[in-house]
């Protein structure tokens, strides 16, 4: 069998100019699962991220800590996350002035439940889109893991979360689904690693949002 480490990025910015910029804290969780993964014997023979900064930074973190100086790495946009931000500035509720975490985090899963409802109406992305181009882009990184072959894939929390939900139950009508997204998606850390195993039978969920290599304050939420 062939396995995915589908793994989320570091801790960005929050409340930054530029959210899209690893923390001090992201770069440091990125260098301690790459030591992680080294210690565990793990040999990708490729690594896929998104095309956000912030899995750029944190792949190279990664490898920085994991010692893959050889290591191919491909871009694929598709593990793009949506934009979460604009969606949340978008919302009728929207109180003035900065936000701290917690009031994000609250307009963040009322905005979510709304988009992944279809009621978010004018948004540059549909969640319908958004799942279908995640799954392509999952199509293409289980055709690379042939048995023996592992695959790293650097993306964000609502792409994994999509993942993760599919695999759960194939089978779900899409207001299920949904529903189990956003179940996985409000509760991912920084830098957790979703295994997933890639056999003749297709692709199945082994672990999701795995942690344990983050101690104190390098366990973060965003």
């Amino acid at each position: 069998m062939g396995q995915l480490l589908l793994v989320r990025h570091g801790q960005a910015s929050f409340g930054a100019d530029d959210y899209d910029v690893l923390s001090e804290t992201g770069w440091a969780q990125g260098r301690v699962l790459g030591a992680r993964l080294r210690e565990q014997d793990v040999a990708p023979a490729l690594v896929v991220r998104g095309d956000m900064r912030r899995h750029r930074e944190t792949a190279e973190a990664i490898a920085e800590g994991g010692g893959w100086r050889d290591v191919p790495v491909t871009v694929d946009a598709g593990w793009d996350e949506f934009d979460h931000v604009g969606l949340v500035a978008a919302q009728p509720d929207l109180p003035p002035g900065p936000l701290d975490r917690r009031t994000f985090q609250q307009l963040f899963e009322r905005a979510t439940a709304r988009w992944s409802a279809g009621e978010a109406h004018g948004f540059s992305e549909t969640y319908a889109g958004f799942v279908a181009r995640v799954r392509s882009s999952l199509a293409a990184v289980v055709a690379e893991a042939g048995p023996g072959r592992t695959v790293v894939v650097v993306s964000s929390g609502g792409t994994i979360a999509v993942v993760a939900a599919a695999l759960t139950d194939p089978e779900a009508d899409p207001a299920t689904a949904a529903r189990v997204w956003s179940r996985f998606n409000t509760v991912m850390v920084n830098s957790s690693v979703t295994r997933v195993v890639v056999g003749s039978t297709g692709a199945r969920l082994l672990t999701f949002n795995e942690h344990t290599h983050l101690r104190g304050d390098l366990l973060t939420y965003r």
